[in-house]
């Protein structure tokens, strides 16, 4: 049986970009979540638009699509990558659990998974940040890799787990 290799390391083992020059150029997407959990008051007055700070979650879409855009610049040896969409939404599966998703799209050589955790990751902060005067145990989790299209990888879709646990 062969290790794996890890296409990050050149063969002395020092960091590399990986070379997606003659890889063929896909439509390729990727959906993100993070989800936070808030007390009960915050995630009331969130969800009535009531917080001192403003639109909570309009903030936090703009910081996630703006993240997504700057991926390559956060994360040592992504590509930059001309994205075509990125898409944030934000749901209440429970009462003091905010769900973020975030699809990224672009038709480039390369997955966009990383933008679209980067984007989650974000949303999330922001959220935190903005809602930070009123709870400071807020919790951010499970940020993870729902789904992805396109790539010699091919498609993969995370099983959904238990009603509290990643994926649900």
């Amino acid at each position: 049986m062969t290790s794996p290799t890890f296409s990050h390391l050149d063969a002395q083992g020092n960091a590399q970009m990986v070379d997606v020059g003659e890889k063929p150029v896909t439509r390729r997407s990727a959906v993100a979540e993070a989800r936070v959990r808030l007390g009960l008051t915050v995630a009331s007055r969130l969800q009535s638009g009531t917080m001192p700070k403003g639109d909570v979650l309009q903030v936090a879409r703009i910081a996630a699509i703006g993240a997504a855009k700057r991926t390559d610049e956060l994360i040592p040896l992504c590509h930059s990558l001309p994205l075509d969409h990125v898409k944030v939404q934000f749901s209440w599966p429970a009462e003091t659990c905010l769900l973020i998703q975030v699809e990224a799209v672009a038709t480039a050589r390369t997955g966009v998974e990383m933008e679209a955790l980067v984007g989650a990751s974000l949303a999330a902060l922001t959220v935190y940040d903005m809602c930070k005067a009123l709870d400071k145990g807020i919790v951010i989790e499970h940020v993870q890799l729902v789904s992805k299209t396109g790539g010699a990888s091919g498609d993969f879709k995370r099983a959904v787990e238990t009603q509290d646990g990643p994926g649900s």
